[in-house]
């Protein structure tokens, strides 16, 4: 009998004790998705639909205020909309009756959304000057009682899916113990069966690894008794011959490079992070096993392919670090996250991975390679994402309070609450510049986070450059003419027409003239100025403030950045940054302390969107 038959044999009993354990799990835990599913079927819609009934009911109190505030009439598409919307999410929760006490629930949810639809209703029937005192004295009650009831519909069927959650761990909890017991009831069968058939295989392989673990330790003159005429005596003779052509290497020049090779091989298998160096010319020389690994690179196959397996992405960004530091220009460095190249891992869910490059030096000193580092920040860059989310989410429940505080402070300086003294009318005033201030930074906040997390959607249409350009300096001149400051215009005479996003394009001019005017002495002009280059347009602020520190020039451009340049929250460059990247084009400035600065960006022709 050979040794592969008889480590078949030995192997049968595990086989058939994994065969039950299989069929034992797969009859088990066919229950656990039947009480996932229902959990779903049951209670997600309704917690949906309440949800979004809050939303709605939300967003028609905002329009109301809104309204209320002096910014015009009520949209009636909009709020038609919202009340359609309301409408239509009530109609599915009652359609999705599932829990003790939510029919109730939801036919006090229906009594108060009709009192308030009827009041909103009577509201856009009123003119002007009666709607505040409508609003307090009986909208606003019932918007409160309405959210109430929706906001008990969603407790009922969240506290639903706790339940049936808590019951469905109990019953895996049950599940695990009957699993556990059979898969031990089944190791020890096939334990006992296996060490019986096994014993006699043991011997003969333990002696060979203790010869290995010899040669693996330097002695070379480790050898294995060769034991019968099966696959196990084929192999010992086989690694006695191996043996001595190892001594033989060993003992030659060779043999010492090779083993060189091997400790610098070592010691680069041993970092945990991909390693790839390559050559002069580009190609891969050597790899990490972390490399082999995780990309999938085999030099086996040949150095010119060894990269063609790569995903496209984190190949061009492998290819942009080494031709950076082959071309003499110094390490390279990724600016932040945003570089960062996800890779799918089956084992620990996706890893994101941070492209690093140095040169390596012949002994005259000149480039003779380029080691590439692919650096692990999974965790970091989870930490970012739960920062970036919080700070979305703080932001976003900051804009209702905020709103209310507003439209408080706007409703007082219009002496809707009774008269003020000057002093009351100074701070009010104070009051409300900062309330704006905050909704600047809270609207700064959201959009970084919706730029952050690729929400951000580019709405094109072709506008002619000048026409973009006169429109952003038209809604600063009162800016301007409050800080005392001139604008003017200098464009090309043949500007193209742009394939853009204009609204995401007047945020960036906004950005950077208000900063210009802001920094500008009085008296002073800020030109913007447009020319057209190699299918670029180029527009440029040029102002005439302090200027910008050489070693600031870069960073005033990364988020919560501020410099010499203060006055908020450090988000409107950065966002200015992502959105003309967004478009295809790039952002900096050029600056003399003293002298002023001007802050340029680029915007192709024809719209052509980042590879990011």
């Amino acid at each position: 009998m050979t040794f592969r038959t008889r480590v078949l044999l030995a192997q049968t009993p595990l086989a058939v004790a994994l065969v039950f354990v299989a069929f034992v799990a797969v009859r088990t835990t066919g229950s656990l998705g039947a009480a996932a599913n229902a959990i779903l079927e049951e209670n997600y819609r309704s917690v949906l639909a309440a949800q979004r009934m809050r939303d709605a009911l939300e967003a028609l109190d905002r329009a109301a205020l809104f309204s209320l505030m002096g910014h015009g009439a009520l949209d009636t598409a909009t709020v038609d909309g919202q009340l359609q919307r309301f409408a239509n999410e009530l109609a599915i929760q009652q359609g999705n009756i599932t829990e003790p006490g939510e029919r109730q629930a939801s036919a006090d949810l229906a009594a108060r959304w009709e009192a308030y639809r009827a009041s909103f209703d009577a509201l856009r029937q009123l003119p002007p000057e009666a709607t505040v005192g409508r609003y307090f004295a009986e909208l606003s009650p019932r918007f409160v009682a309405v959210r109430g009831a929706a906001e008990r519909v969603l407790e009922l069927n969240q506290d639903a899916m706790l339940r049936k959650s808590a019951a469905a761990h109990e019953q895996a909890t049950s599940i695990q113990t009957v699993m556990v017991s059979v898969a031990i009831l089944a190791v020890l069968f096939g334990l006992a069966a296996w060490s019986l058939l096994t014993e006699r295989l043991i011997r003969p392989v333990v002696a060979l690894r203790a010869a290995a673990d010899r040669i693996g330790g330097g002695d070379f003159a480790a050898r294995v008794d060769e034991i019968g005429t099966d696959e196990v005596g084929q192999l010992a003779a086989t690694f006695n011959a191996m043996a001595d052509r190892l001594d033989r290497y060993r003992r030659s020049s060779l043999g010492e490079l090779l083993l060189a090779q091997q400790a610098a091989q070592s010691t680069i298998d041993s970092l945990p992070d991909p390693v790839l160096v390559f050559d002069a010319a580009g190609d891969v020389l050597i790899v990490n096993r972390a490399g082999e690994t995780l990309l999938g690179i085999d030099l086996d196959t040949g150095t010119a392919t060894a990269m063609e397996g790569l995903q496209p992405e984190l190949r061009t960004l492998i290819e942009r670090a080494r031709s950076h530091v082959l071309a003499g220009k110094g390490p390279y460095v990724p600016r932040g996250f945003e570089e960062a190249v996800r890779l799918a891992s089956t084992a620990d869910g996706d890893q994101y991975y941070l492209v690093r490059a140095t040169a390596v030096y012949g002994e005259r000193g000149n480039i003779s390679g380029a080691t590439v580092i692919l650096q692990d920040v999974t965790r970091l860059y989870r930490f970012d994402e739960l920062k970036n989310d919080l700070v979305a989410t703080v932001a976003h429940e900051f804009r209702t309070p905020l709103t209310s505080l507003r439209m408080a402070i706007h409703l007082c300086l219009e002496h809707v609450a009774g008269p003020l003294t000057d002093k009351q009318g100074d701070l009010l005033h104070a009051a409300r510049e900062d309330c704006e201030r905050l909704q600047r930074i809270v609207d700064e906040l959201l959009d970084l986070a919706r730029i952050q997390g690729g929400h951000m959607q580019l709405n094109r249409r072709r506008l002619p450059a000048r026409q973009l350009v006169e429109t952003a300096v038209d809604a600063q001149r009162a800016a301007a003419a409050e800080h005392h400051v001139e604008l003017a215009t200098e464009l090309a005479p043949a500007m193209p027409e742009l394939e853009i996003d204009p609204d995401r394009l007047q945020l960036v001019f906004a950005n950077l003239l208000s900063n210009a005017i802001r920094h500008s002495p009085v008296g002073a002009v800020v030109r913007v100025r447009g020319l057209a280059e190699d299918g670029l347009v180029r527009f440029e602020v040029i102002d005439r403030g302090p200027g910008i520190a050489p070693d600031q020039r870069e960073s005033i451009f990364e988020k919560f950045a501020q410099g010499e340049r203060r006055g908020g929250a450090g988000l409107g460059l950065s966002i200015a940054r992502e959105i003309v990247a967004a478009h295809g084009g790039a952002i900096g400035v050029d600056s003399e302390l003293g002298a002023g600065s001007t802050f340029w960006f680029t915007v192709p022709v024809r719209g052509h969107d980042s590879p990011a």
